[in-house]
């Protein structure tokens, strides 16, 4: 083969459809996005999980405990100032005040209010923290009272904005699908099969609170920016 019969055949190798050069490829591994960590997990047994699947079973009328393919992130605020009361109240697996039912409340992740990221739970299983959304949604809590908690402390922010890129990097989910708690009656993905329950949310995490952090979260893109 010559040389230049060998570079054409590089080149056509090279163009994608109709004979336009494909793109270079610009999107780092989603494991080279992951930000720094603390393990704090909570008891998440055979017993919880049976609870979660039934929760599952009456909510979404699966019985399943696992969270596949998730397609949706939701940010919180847990209405607290304490990481250590927020750990605990989800590691008690008691009925909620709210619905009272069982398993307990609980989130993937925790950021406390010095940027400091703790997991709670394994990506694999279902938390309870978004009615109507708990089947697919990755629910991520951040220690304070308010939005500005979140949007107006920059360790805080950052750090949830890693967090955030770094799972739907991994897992294909898209920016509009990140949303907060207040949002949730709005996503495509909700789905409650108890009636009573099927306009229930929370007031955490705006809508313009969070325009802003999508705005944010899309320049990041999926690119490992060091």
């Amino acid at each position: 083969m010559s040389f230049l019969l060998g570079a054409l055949l590089l080149a056509a190798a090279a163009a994608g459809p109709g004979g336009a050069t494909a793109p270079a490829q610009t999107s780092a591994p989603a494991a080279s996005l992951r930000p720094p960590i603390v393990e704090r997990r909570i008891a998440f047994g055979a017993r919880r999980r049976r609870e979660m699947a039934a929760y599952s079973a009456r909510h979404y009328g699966t019985r399943s405990y696992r969270l596949r393919h998730p397609h949706v992130i939701v940010e919180h605020y847990t209405a607290n100032t304490s990481l250590s009361a927020t750990i605990n109240t989800f590691a008690s697996d008691a009925p909620d005040p709210e619905l009272h039912e069982r398993p307990g409340t609980c989130a993937h992740f925790v950021i406390d209010t010095d940027g400091t990221i703790y997991q709670l739970v394994p990506l694999r299983w279902r938390c309870r923290h978004t009615v109507g959304l708990n089947w697919t949604a990755i629910g991520i809590e951040h220690v304070g009272t308010s939005d500005a908690a979140v949007m107006s402390h920059p360790r805080v922010l950052r750090a949830s904005l890693r967090l955030t890129r770094w799972l739907r990097c991994m897992d294909g989910i898209r920016v509009r699908d990140v949303i907060g708690h207040a949002e949730s009656l709005s996503s495509p993905y909700h789905h409650e099969r108890v009636r009573w329950l099927r306009t229930q949310t929370h007031g955490d995490m705006t809508h313009p609170s969070m325009q802003r952090y999508r705005a944010r979260l899309a320049k990041l893109g999926c690119v490992d920016r060091g």
